[in-house]
């Protein structure tokens, strides 16, 4: 079983040395993990930074001292596999952005589909965004990864018509796709763009506007997906495709 995951806001320059994790991080690994001195535990700052440590000991309900030896970087891996997600209702939004944490997609970007029943406005709006990024945050760890995913602003159709334009592999799952993604010739590098609809489909308006920047529709299979699923099953057979999964 691979060690568990902490998350740091920095390690020191030179990463050798006792490392204290204090705080709600501190807390989960003293009084939740309840970990004892000699087991092994990961350090990251979630952004590619990472440390194998050793429990050393443990201060009260929420300081764990681990040792450190150094610090290492995760290489970027490609291509980059980035999804637009619509605002699903509820919070299916959370369980998508979980799911294609747990898979391995490395950025998801919230879009405000013309379509979507959810609309994040004003604080509503940021307080979801919050709950998107601290989910991604969580999964990252619960998956035992030292990168996690990149949660964007959320989106109006036009930026998401101009990131498509700038990817080096544009799709929109849709049921008017005639050629299904397992089939679809993928980059070896660069960026993939997918887009997944809310539940009430992509408009035509949107369909033409992606079709414009480079975007084809693409079929995932015979059966229709919620919004809240199709990312994480395109995304997992993305990274079985490109070679990332083996």
């Amino acid at each position: 079983m691979t060690a568990p995951v902490f998350v740091v806001e920095h390690f020191d320059a030179d990463g050798a040395g006792r490392h204290v994790l204090d705080g709600s991080e501190g807390r989960h690994a003293v009084s939740v993990k309840r970990l004892n001195p000699g087991e092994d535990v990961v350090l990251t700052d979630g952004a590619g930074r990472w440390a194998q440590c050793v429990v050393v000991a443990t201060e009260g309900k929420d300081r764990l001292i681990v040792q450190m030896d150094s610090v290492a970087e995760e290489p970027v891996e490609e291509p980059r596999v980035t999804v637009v997600q619509a605002l699903p209702k509820g919070d299916r939004g959370e369980l998508a952005v979980e799911t294609m944490t747990e898979t391995g997609v490395d950025a998801i970007v919230p879009w405000a589909a013309s379509r979507c029943i959810t609309q994040w406005k004003g604080e509503r709006g940021l307080k979801a965004l919050a709950k998107w990024r601290a989910t991604a945050r969580e999964a990252g760890k619960q998956s035992r990864r030292v990168r996690f995913p990149e949660v964007a602003d959320a989106a109006t159709t036009k930026q998401v018509a101009a990131l498509l334009a700038k990817a080096d592999f544009a799709a929109v799952l849709h049921e008017s796709g005639v050629e299904p993604l397992a089939t679809a010739e993928l980059p070896e590098r660069g960026e993939i763009v997918l887009v997944i609809g809310p539940e009430g489909g992509v408009s035509p308006e949107e369909l033409a506007l992606f079709a414009e920047s480079g975007a084809k529709a693409y079929r995932l299979g015979r059966s229709v997906l919620r919004t809240s699923t199709a990312g994480t099953a395109a995304t997992a057979l993305l990274l079985g495709r490109t070679g990332r999964w083996s």
